[in-house]
């Protein structure tokens, strides 16, 4: 049981819905390991109401949030201030308490940057797949022309959606990186060492019988890749990619990844940017235990 005291800090989680949300767990655990006097709760809001809700929470002096879906874009307009990095994807997830309102930041491309690292694969020169076109969509396309990725392919069904992200990045880095395509033509990308980092809500749970693309032909073709989604913890995504013929980059086994770690060190970075302290690698690894333990993973 927490020692909640007068100056205990209060910092939170804004979605809809937000009952879900294992981010309790992850920040009211480093919170303990850290020994800061901190703690974390999720707040529902609707979208009508972002903007009185942050309001709210700086005159409540509330320490620091995090936002998730639908609110990432919708919340900038409630800011005092926001990362010019932030502001170009269009999408916050965390916001940090400054003199008259809060800073947003994205915090999710650090994290599925760090997983990657740890996962060891590469933007860097490798042509890169996402799938889908929303918020997340956005920042990933963000991450991957930052990191040098020879060509990003955003495939989604409303084309519309994919456009204006790809449009975006070509701007913003002043190349032409980003390349938008209907999801129905993926057969027209004959590669066959792409990364892909599936983005869209198909296979999350309770949908676990689906994937974005069913053909197993386009599996064949990834060398590695990312699914966002860690509800379940193996999508049907990562086990079409799992049972595909060919192999990863380094002539192993391909990699198949959830989005549990980025969800993790996502947190991570929010809990640094609200504290100003610097999680350790074995700081992070309790933290992931405790969320496997609390959504009943078992390796």
């Amino acid at each position: 049981m927490k020692d909640i005291k007068g100056t205990t800090k209060v910092c939170g989680i804004i979605g809809n819905p937000v009952g879900h949300s294992i981010s309790p767990i992850l920040q009211n655990t480093l919170a303990d390991l850290t020994g800061i006097e901190l703690v974390y709760v999720p707040f529902k809001v609707e979208a009508e109401d972002v903007t009185a809700a942050v309001k709210g929470a700086y005159d409540l002096n509330i320490f620091g949030m995090n936002v998730t879906v639908p609110h990432k874009s919708n919340v900038i307009k409630a800011l005092a201030d926001i990362d010019p990095l932030a502001e170009s994807i269009g999408a916050v997830n965390t916001l940090v308490r400054t003199e008259g309102g809060y800073k947003g930041y994205n915090t999710d491309i650090l994290g599925l940057k760090r997983e990657l690292d740890e996962a060891g694969i590469n933007l860097c020169g490798n042509e890169v797949i996402i799938l889908g076109a929303g918020g997340a969509a956005r920042a990933i396309a963000f991450l991957c022309a930052g990191e040098n990725a020879s060509k990003v392919y955003i495939l989604n069904r409303t084309v519309e959606k994919a456009e204006s992200i790809a449009a975006a990045v070509n701007s913003h880095f002043g190349k032409d990186v980003a390349q938008a395509m209907d999801i129905a033509e993926y057969k027209k990308l004959n590669g066959n060492s792409y990364i892909c980092i599936q983005t869209t809500s198909v296979g999350l749970y309770p949908n676990v019988d689906a994937a974005p693309v069913e053909d197993m032909e386009f599996y064949d073709r990834i060398k590695a890749g990312v699914d966002i989604i860690y509800n379940p913890s193996e999508t049907r995504f990562m086990k079409l990619l799992k049972q595909s013929g060919g192999s990863g980059f380094d002539g192993g086994e391909k990699k198949a990844c959830n989005g549990l770690k980025m969800l993790l060190y996502q947190g991570v970075s929010a809990f640094e940017l609200w504290n100003d302290v610097k999680i350790s690698d074995s700081q992070a690894a309790i933290v992931y235990e405790a969320m496997k333990k609390e959504m009943g993973i078992h390796d």
